[in-house]
């Protein structure tokens, strides 16, 4: 019996293994589509995009070549959460709108890797949710060494993703995947794949 398509979101923290996870669905040859990917490559290539940003957001993170200043816009929107919030709007829109289109063109089960499930909206459309959980000293240490980060840095990420874990968030349809080190991943990948 042929499974039924579905797109799967990948979530969790920084840190946890999104990308870890993702990375084994591409070698068993599933599509993946990376959210924060796309949406650098959505807004490096939009005209109608940057417009929105000198319009709504900062004329000042638009430069004379029409390419974003990436430093700019961030000094700005992190200093006003209004700001951040009309950024992320705009983006999550286009993003939305691109991975469709992509979903549209693939004829069976695909993914999507995401760290902000919830606040984008991307969890009305898919059809269930793998969220990948790690102790929170393991994301802390990996995130650490993978970006050269200080502990302080890391854990204030942490925090401004707390609203993605707020169990009032979750989806219908979860599935924990465990990525702490000892479990290992490959099994868990196969049992979910093989689960209706």
């Amino acid at each position: 019996m042929k499974a039924t398509p579905r797109l799967i979101a990948i979530t969790g923290g920084i840190g946890s293994g999104k990308s870890v996870v993702s990375h084994i669905l591409r070698c068993m040859g599933y599509p993946v589509y990376d959210t924060d990917t796309r949406a650098r490559k959505l807004m490096d290539e939009s005209a109608l995009i940057k417009r929105r940003i000198a319009d709504e957001v900062s004329a000042e993170a638009i430069c004379s070549d029409l390419s974003i200043d990436r430093r700019a816009l961030a000094s700005c929107v992190f200093s006003d959460a209004g700001k951040l919030d009309k950024l992320n709007r705009i983006v999550h829109q286009a993003v939305l709108r691109d991975l469709e289109e992509w979903y549209a063109a693939i004829s069976g089960t695909a993914f999507v890797e995401t760290a902000i499930l919830y606040t984008s909206g991307l969890d009305g459309i898919v059809d269930e949710v793998w969220s990948v959980e790690s102790p929170r000293e393991l994301r802390i240490s990996r995130v650490i060494s993978r970006n050269n980060a200080s502990r302080a840095d890391v854990e204030a990420r942490m925090e401004a993703q707390l609203c993605e874990t707020n169990p009032k968030c979750r989806h219908k349809r979860v599935r924990i995947i465990v990525n702490d080190g000892i479990s290992p991943l490959l099994p868990q990948i196969a049992d979910a794949l093989g689960k209706e």
